[in-house]
């Protein structure tokens, strides 16, 4: 029994009986009791007005105390009958029901010293909120005269006046007061005070307070094992793979169980470390874990038994029972002191268990003759209905009136088994029934009409005279709530499926809030069903409403849920209804705060769009797309919408939406967010050139409108080109590519010859580029595999055989877009690396989707004849101005890398030879031949191909030609193999440097310092390092400038990332010979150039972790060095290199002092402040005095 649970004052006048008195008699003031002047014995019958009847109830505590009349036990109380005596608990019972608190305290005690505790007492005492409610004297309190029992002796006076005081005294007591914490000493029965009794009452009080620590504990634990909500349990059941978390109560007692198992198994360290983590528990004492809490067995038995059901202690409950007076024999508080309570518990709990066991047998009879009378009522209801019924009496007929009177008040027909009103028991006095029903359940006098029945259902009626309100009143004790709106639901039973979807429109918006939310989704079909069925429009729009609002934050699979439901309402009630029904539903939260819900919505119109009227697709459900693909926030709402707008595009035959449906996919390309962008690719592009190409518009309107745009874009930005436009527009045009194929073939004079006869023709894998969904599948868009193989073979023998003369879609691609495509490309910057694979992929798709014939007969030969790459115009300007421009890297990229064949390689391969031999002997930039480099070693497969390109500029005869392909080296080693940078970059640089032009070995130093920075091979960088040696050490290089400023610029780039052991002991040292030589360069000119490319060097070389001593023998004298070049030639550049002097300065000298003083941190706090000063206010700072720091200095001996 939990301390906190219980109230002795709701054992006799608890509601519950408040409730079973058909008089409502005040519980304070009975009807037995007499007037104010009256004497009344307290333990007389008459003190108490309630009957003497054994009441069993399942919420009682102890149906067996409460079960024997009160005022029985008082009168044997008083009487002193020894062969009836009366339990211990229920004096008890009725001391506290009357408020005889100092007497129960006082019983109280005596049962605790006697050893036999009293659990009700126990409770009552230990639980402050019993004594929070008293308030005032109660009416058991009131002063009362002798009564028919006899005079009260002057100890019953006495302990009513201080039972009255203590009351006075509780009423001012605080929240946590109990009788424990209160002064009863000065209420003894002698008003003496004497030490002794004090110190017995001190004793009296420590006790009890002491067992009030160990109730509130017990009160903690309570709350702390109910401390998860009910709610969270309801979800635990209802969800069993969910699991419960702990709870502090079962943390505590497995914490003692482990210590105790740890103790007894010699794992004492383990069990001081555990001991130590969870030091807010005491393993010395169990009830530290909680009071009234049993202790379950060691882990050794609880692992023995796991295997057997043991009981759940929430399947269990504390029963206090009473003893029969007759089994107690003697005086059994003093004669048997030693008697242990948990015999005499055990044995009430058996006694108990017998008496419920044979209420269940007697219930379980009645029940079987109430199964035997209903299945009786059953065989004569259907004897009824098979033969025609009589004309019926007037009282049926007045009762059948009213129950269609209440159907068509109900608007449907119901079973309404209700109780009449009294008006009509009034009436139909003469054929009521007067026996009570057996159940509650079972409905009283009714007149029921099935739904196979034409007239009213007559039942045997007794041959009784009872008056009507006798009878009315003996029905009323059948507790049926009929009032409220469930009862009112449950009192009815629908008879047609009509009155089924009325009750089920009122019920479900009750029944929904009060289902989990993650299992809301099934009550999809029922909500649906009833939508679709329920004939009030008022209900179904209350009803899609909560189908909407059925979850706060819908998921992706509850999402697809409501969807599905949706769009089978959608199948099921026609267009009409989901316009009018289920689209103001989606208008309503296109702007909810949450954005799974304005996903439901954006979702919904894609998967409503075939079951809605045309005219709505293209006006309100286009709009409210188009307004959430502008205004809202979330990335995954927009995709959606993108996606809706995709399948609304196919089902919109309206020409004038065209426009419409360009402009958002213009906005939806410059979305921000890539998934959009990429949803846009996938899915309206496809679908909005499905619905142009329908139109006629796709090669008339929607490519040419997106090369416009290309076109303007070129001409605003020939200051600063706006590559994020470019960009969308350009892969708008590549993904309208496989549309533009499907309307050639299509198209093509082949197409009416193009039937299937016997098996299709094989298409290759790779015959196209890998498509971005589906709907970009060339495939899908013509309508099947099949039908493709047997187009690409006739489409193939046409270019070949018969030309294109009268295809015209094909030939607007040869005529129109094609020129128009390259005069773009060579209006675009070729040093926009960006821009360059941009084009360079839209041209490779291009040609890969027309296929190999259709390249290299229609494509080639238009760039070919453009960039004209003939020996005699070698030295025509006309001819160099377009090898400089982008179309050479995007016809090499874009055009001859299409198809990996031997005479295609070796097309690329003699195309960049000869740009790379015209671009050097002309003198031209060699832009557009780095952007093809750069392209074409971006991937691995071309690195020996252009290494073979490379090699013929090696041994080409020209020193321009050589140059060049030195320069190229650098572009591509980055990604290049180890193996191959030996085996062929090294030995061809080599060879280059061997040559007699000083220009030509000046062009190979970039190329070995990006050995000397991505290479790890020591062979390989000792030779690297040699060569660049021989190079700053060989006098013939002195006096090369050109040889120097390239020399200090490469180390300056690769100096950050190169092998430190390089840096240390070849760059650095060398860039300090170039700066103490360069400040005896006589040349102004040459001065200025070699000390703003050593500024450089050293300026990325600062960040890099330099030792000490290189520091100090070539870091630093280099920067003085520097320094004194920039004094007379840019002070700004002075300044930076004072700081950056002091700073290393500060740095070394920091070092030499100590760890303690000369961290980097607080070097790096130093810059640009007096070094002395800073460095002597540091020293000040030391404790040590002068002979012991001079000490420090010293040498150990």
């Amino acid at each position: 029994m939990a301390a906190g649970s219980v109230n002795p004052f709701n054992l006799s006048d608890s509601e519950e009986e408040t409730e079973r008195r058909p008089d409502g008699a005040d519980i304070e003031r009975s009807p037995g009791d007499g007037p104010q002047g009256q004497t009344t014995n307290p333990f007389s019958p008459q003190a108490d007005s309630e009957p003497a009847v054994l009441l069993l109830s399942s919420s009682r505590t102890s149906p067996s105390v409460e079960g024997i009349s009160v005022a029985t036990a008082a009168v044997a109380a008083v009487g002193g009958n020894a062969e009836t005596r009366v339990p211990v608990d229920v004096i008890a019972a009725q001391l506290l029901r009357d408020q005889y608190i100092l007497t129960a305290l006082e019983l109280h005690t005596e049962l605790l010293e006697a050893g036999r505790e009293l659990p009700r007492l126990r409770d009552y005492f230990s639980n402050p909120g019993n004594f929070e409610r008293q308030s005032g004297t109660p009416p058991a309190c009131k002063e009362q005269g002798l009564g028919p029992g006899g005079a009260l002796t002057a100890q019953v006076q006495d302990r009513k006046r201080r039972k009255n005081d203590a009351v006075h005294v509780l009423d001012r007591a605080g929240s946590i007061s109990t009788l424990d914490s209160l002064d009863f000493a000065r209420y003894s029965d002698d008003g003496n005070r004497e030490s002794d009794e004090r110190v017995a009452v001190l004793e009296f009080e420590l006790r009890k307070a002491k067992e009030t620590i160990q109730a509130l504990r017990a009160n903690l634990t309570q709350a702390a094992e109910c401390e998860v909500p009910s709610q969270e349990r309801k979800n635990f059941k209802s969800s069993p793979e969910i699991q419960e978390p702990i709870r502090p109560l079962e943390k505590r007692a497995l914490n003692f169980l482990v210590n105790e198992y740890l103790l007894k198994n010699e794992y004492k360290l383990s069990s001081i470390t555990f001991s130590d983590e969870n030091d807010d528990q005491d393993y010395e004492l169990w009830d530290d874990v909680g009071l009234n809490i049993p202790k379950p067995p060691d882990l050794l038995q609880l692992y023995r038994n796991c295997g057997n059901s043991l009981p759940s202690p929430r399947e269990t409950v504390d029963v206090a029972v009473g003893v029969e007076a007759g089994e107690l024999g003697g005086n059994c508080i003093s004669q048997q002191p030693l008697q242990k309570p948990e015999t005499i518990q055990q044995a009430e709990v058996v006694e108990e268990l017998e008496y419920q066991i044979s209420l269940l047998n007697n219930e379980k009879q009645s029940l079987a003759e109430q199964i035997k009378k209903l299945q009786s009522e059953i065989q004569e209801l259907k004897r009824n209905v098979s033969t025609p019924l009589a004309a019926g009496t007037e009282t049926g007929q007045s009762q059948a009136d009213s129950a269609e009177d209440r159907a068509s008040l109900d608007n449907g027909q119901y079973l309404d088994i209700r109780g009449v009103t009294e008006a009509e028991e009034v009436k139909n006095s003469s054929t009521a029934r007067a026996s009570a029903p057996p159940a509650p359940s079972t409905p009283h006098h009714a007149t029921l009409k099935p739904p196979d029945s034409k007239g009213p259902v007559q039942f045997d009626q007794p041959n009784r005279k009872l008056s009507p309100a006798f009878h009315q009143a003996l029905l009323s004790f059948c507790r049926m709530s009929a009032d409220s709106r469930l009862g009112s639901e449950v009192s009815r039973i629908a008879d047609s499926e009509e009155s089924v979807m009325l009750m089920l429109g009122r019920c479900l918006p009750h029944i929904v809030p009060n289902v989990l939310l993650a299992k809301r989704e099934e009550l999809i079909p029922l909500i649906l069903c009833t939508a679709c069925l329920h004939p009030e429009p008022k209900e179904r729009d209350q009803l899609l409403h909560i189908l909407f609002n059925l979850i706060k934050r819908p998921d992706d699979e509850q999402r697809q849920m409501i969807l599905t439901g949706c769009v089978a309402f959608a199948r099921h009630v026609g267009p009409t209804r989901v316009e009018a029904e289920l689209l103001p539903q989606c208008w309503e939260q296109i702007n909810h705060k949450y954005p799974e819900r304005r996903l439901l919505v954006a979702e919904s119109c894609g998967a409503l769009a075939p079951y809605l009227p045309k005219e709505i697709r293209s006006s309100l459900v286009l709009s409210m797309l188009q307004q959430m693909l502008a205004e809202d926030k979330a990335d995954m709402v927009r995709e959606a919408v993108v996606k809706s707008l995709g399948i609304i595009m196919a089902y919109i035959d309206d020409p004038d939406k065209y426009s419409q449906g360009f402009e958002m996919m213009l906005l939806s390309l410059g979305d921000p967010s890539e998934r959009v962008v990429n949803a846009t690719h996938q899915v309206f592009i496809p679908a909005f050139a499905a619905w142009t190409t329908e139109l006629g518009n796709l090669q008339s309107q929607l490519i040419p409108s997106l090369l416009s745009r290309i076109e303007k874009l070129l001409k605003q930005g020939e200051h600063g080109l706006d590559e994020h436009k470019l960009h969308m527009f350009l892969s708008a045009l590549q993904s309208l590519i496989p549309p533009l194929f499907a309307v050639v073939l299509q198209n093509a004079p082949f197409t009416s010859r193009a039937k299937l006869q016997g098996e299709a023709p094989t298409i290759e894998v790779t015959r196209f580029p890998r498509p971005a969904s589906p709907l970009q599948d060339v495939a899908t868009i013509v309508g099947s595999r099949e039908q493709l193989a047997l187009l690409l073979q006739l489409y193939d023998h046409q270019l070949l055989h018969e030309g294109t003369t009268g295809w015209d879609s094909l030939l607007w691609v040869v005529n129109q877009l094609l020129p128009q495509l390259i005069e773009i490309v060579g209006r675009i910057n070729v040093t926009s690396s960006t821009c360059v694979h941009e084009f360079s992929r839209f041209f490779w798709r291009l040609c890969r989707t027309f296929g190999k014939i259709f390249t290299n007969t229609k494509v080639k030969p238009q760039f070919q004849e453009i960039l004209r790459l003939s020996e005699e115009n070698v030295d025509a300007t006309a001819g160099n101005g377009i090898l400089t421009k982008a179309t050479v890297p995007i016809y090499a990229t874009g055009v001859l890398t299409c198809y990996n064949q031997e005479e295609d390689r070796k097309l690329l391969v003699g195309f960049l030879e000869d740009v790379m031999t015209t671009l050097s002997l002309s003198h031209a930039p060699l832009d557009s031949l780095k952007a093809s480099f750069v392209e074409l070693g971006a991937n691995p497969a071309y690195h020996e191909l252009l290494l073979t390109v490379l090699w013929y500029g090696v041994v080409h005869t020209s020193a321009l030609v050589r140059c060049t392909s030195a320069r190229m080296f650098e572009l591509i080693l980055r990604g290049m193999s180890e193996a191959l940078i030996d085996k062929r970059v090294a030995p061809a640089l080599i060879t280059l440097c061997s040559g007699p032009e000083f220009s030509v070995r000046i062009s190979t130093i970039p190329a070995f310092g990006t050995i000397m920075e991505t290479v790890t091979q020591k062979e390989l960088l000792e030779r690297v390092k040699m060569q660049l040696a021989s190079f700053l050490e060989d006098p013939q290089y002195q006096d090369q400038h050109s040889l120097h400023m390239e020399i200090i610029k490469t180390f300056g780039r690769v100096g950050p990332n190169a092998e430190p052991r390089f840096r240390d002991e070849f760059v650095l040292p060398h860039l300090h010979k170039l700066a103490l030589g360069n400040n005896m360069q006589t040349s102004e000119n040459k001065r200025i150039d070699i000390a703003t490319q050593l500024f450089e060097a050293y300026s990325a070389l600062s960040c890099c972790f330099i030792s000490e001593d290189l520091m100090v023998n070539h870091f630093l004298p280099g920067l003085r060095c520097l320094r004194a070049d920039m004094e007379h030639f840019s002070p700004e550049h002075e300044v930076i290199l004072s700081s950056m002097i002091k700073e290393c300065e500060l740095k070394v000298e920091n070092k030499a002092v100590g760890e303690a003083q000369g961290s980097m941190s607080i070097a790096a706090s130093l810059v640009g402040e007096d070094a002395k000063t800073k460095f002597l206010s540091k020293m000040g700072q030391l404790t040590t005095s002068g002979a012991m720091l001079a000490n420090v200095f010293q040498r150990k001996k």
